[in-house]
This record gives C-alpha cells, sequence and structure tokens, in this order.
C-alpha cells in the first residue's frame, strides 16, 4: 500500500511532528508498505490522491488547545481527490486541552471527506511506532 504522512507544526520553521511521522514510517514499512512524508509548509503543492492511506498531524497552536494551523485546512482543500479516503488524524501531547485540538483536526478532515479510521493524541514518537506496527492500512474490499 502507499501511505502518505503529512504534518504541519506551529509555523513553517517547527518540525516537532516530524518525528512521529518518521516512527510511523517504520513501523507501517516494518509491514511492507511505501511511506512518503510531507511538511504541509515546505510541500504545499503535494497531490495526496495517489495514496491508499493518509496520515495527518498538527500540534496545537495555543497553550489552551483547540486551534491547529491554518495551514491544514488550506493544504486538505488543495490536495487532490482526498474525499473518501482513510486516514489517520493525531496530534502531539501539548497544551491543556489536546482532544479539543484532535477534535478540530478530525473535523477538517471530515470537511474534506476523508473518512477517519483513526484518531489519537501521542505523548511520544515511540508511541506513533507502536501504532504504525500494528495500525491496519489495506484496503477495504
Amino acid at each position: 500500500m502507499q501511505v502518505c504522512c503529512v504534518y504541519a507544526g506551529k509555523g513553517r520553521e517547527d518540525r516537532s511532528p516530524e518525528a512521529y511521522c518518521k516512527e510511523f514510517a517504520r513501523g507501517l514499512e516494518g509491514q511492507g508498505h511505501s511511506v512518503d512524508i510531507f511538511n504541509m509548509y515546505t510541500d504545499s503543492d503535494r497531490k495526496l490522491s495517489y495514496y491508499d492511506y493518509i496520515i495527518v498531524g498538527t500540534v496545537a497552536t495555543t497553550a489552551f488547545g483547540g486551534k491547529i494551523p491554518d495551514i491544514v485546512r488550506t493544504f486538505l482543500s488543495r490536495a487532490g481527490q482526498v474525499s473518501g479516503k482513510r486516514c489517520l488524524a493525531f496530534v502531539t501531547k501539548g497544551g491543556l486541552r489536546s482532544q479539543k485540538t484532535l477534535s478540530l483536526l478530525m473535523k477538517v478532515m471530515e470537511g474534506e471527506g476523508m473518512y477517519l479510521k483513526y484518531s489519537d493524541i501521542l505523548k511520544k514518537p515511540d508511541s506513533a511506532l507502536a501504532l504504525g506496527k500494528r495500525l491496519n492500512v489495506e484496503r477495504n474490499l
């Protein structure tokens, strides 16, 4: 399967979610899948239509949570045909209300027609590796 992991930090220079994406990739590649990783800020012209499964990760932009970077909406709206794509949403643990941040990310993804199979708040990259090893990304028949 072709999987992509896209991420957005608080700003163009914040690459903190990249470590989580690399761990997802290690876990999924161990299952025999091909994984590409994109930064939403620097790879803004990428089309995701080609991929069978999409992982979207971000961080809260405020200490109280509940807000995600504006680039997430922009990137997903320009990412080609993502409606119906199976996907996973994650946010890194930070701020006081990470669940609110995750809920907003999920709402944005569902607004693009993406089919959420899993969502989580991840405390450290090791948890992304464990999840990547057991994540089922096979096509629906």
